[in-house]
């Protein structure tokens, strides 16, 4: 899946589409033109095609009944349908919100943005390891809380929330719905996604297409609307509807999850090489931690630039991260990491190694191989 001459270690980027999506997708383009709101024979077509794509997602994550799917670009608008549009339709059932202090933009901006509409946001701390104490969730609930947002895996450090405790909690109050985050989760981990009233899904972090992504929530949950027009999906999500996106969407989930285990345990192993290779270098402070993922490794540099390790390793074909690739852009310091406890120069230096089905053990060799090389030579 990648050039020979390079080691891809930004899964948690970006990935890589499958050559069956591809196909997939360019095939329908070409075959399957039609709008699936029109009443011919093509739309007719084309509605058939989005009818199965949902039900299809549905299948591969085991939720046959009491759920549907919502299309969107991806999980960010999914995130901002998600969170905005519970709270503006159920705000007269109290103004009360949870989420964390670790959560991705699409979710922390949401809750700034319903702020300062007069919600009242409650953001819990993690502990050392990045997570959320249910504890401390329990203590936050009031009666008054109509949604509960926390992310599932955390794609800086990849530590992983314990959804069925939360969900617990949060159920005990028949005024609140959890939602998830389950970008980092979808296709690498077993989650048991009945334990979630929505969540996301992103196809760009699955080996889809860029542009496609779902909301996917309990039928009874009622959404208030954020795009006006036509009423396409369920009425929230207005225009015509790109079938071949919500199509290739399908064929990604439904690859990825049923090698979900044999995928995990390949990369817990790969991880582990890593981990191994890296741990004892000098300058090096690990942010993962031993129950994070095995899909994401992150760690500080302690003595050298992390941006500047990160061109160095660019420019021989190691492509890894610094910070989020939805936040490098506005800041060069990991709110993630400083939330650990960690100081303001480990937050400054942190680099994340994020694995996929093609990276290897090999890859782990070179990486240490060249990571030493460029620790050792920059200044």
């Amino acid at each position: 899946m990648r050039n020979a001459n390079q080691i891809y270690l930004d899964h948690a980027a970006t990935t890589k589409p499958y050559d069956e999506v591809v196909s997939l997708y360019t095939r329908m383009e070409s075959e399957i033109y039609g709008n699936s709101s029109s009443i011919h024979g093509l739309g007719i077509e084309a509605l058939s095609y989005l009818n199965k794509a949902r039900e299809s997602i549905l299948k591969s994550l085991k939720l046959n009944k009491g759920y549907k799917v919502i299309f969107t670009s991806g999980a960010t608008e999914a995130n901002n349908l998600a969170i905005i549009g519970y709270c503006l339709k159920h705000q007269n059932r109290g103004k009360h919100i949870i989420t964390s202090n670790v959560e991705h933009p699409s979710v922390l901006e949401c809750f700034r943005y319903l702020e300062k509409l007069g919600f009242k946001v409650t953001y819990l701390k993690v502990n050392r390891n990045g997570v959320v104490d249910p504890s401390e969730l329990e203590k936050a609930m009031t009666k008054e809380t109509i949604l509960v947002s926390l992310m599932s895996t955390n794609n800086e450090i990849g530590s992983m929330n314990d959804l069925s405790k939360l969900s617990q909690i949060v159920h005990a109050y028949p005024k609140a719905v959890f939602h998830s985050d389950t970008t980092q989760s979808v296709g690498k981990d077993n989650v048991d996604y009945s334990l979630l009233d929505m969540f996301v899904i992103s196809g760009h972090k699955i080996h889809g297409l860029k542009g496609s992504g779902c909301l996917v929530l309990k039928d009874k949950i009622e959404l208030e609307q954020r795009v006006f027009g036509g009423g396409q999906e369920d009425g929230l999500r207005s225009g015509t509807v790109p079938v071949s996106l919500c199509c290739s969407l399908a064929k990604s989930l439904q690859i990825i999850q049923a090698k979900i285990s044999a995928e995990f345990e390949l990369i817990s192993k790969i991880h582990q090489q890593f981990l191994d290779e890296i741990k004892n270098v000098d300058g090096v402070e690990l942010n993962s931690t031993s129950s994070s993922s095995p899909y994401i490794l992150n760690f500080s540099l302690t003595k050298k630039k992390a941006s500047v390790v990160v061109e160095a390793l660019s420019n021989v074909g190691i492509y890894v991260s610094s910070v989020s690739a939805c936040n490098s852009k506005k800041e060069a310091s990991s709110y993630v990491v400083a939330a650990l406890g960690k100081s303001d120069v480990l937050a400054h230096n942190t680099i994340r190694l994020s694995f996929g089905e093609d990276n290897n053990k090999e890859d782990a060799l070179v990486f240490a191989r060249e990571f030493n090389k460029i620790m050792e030579n920059i200044r």
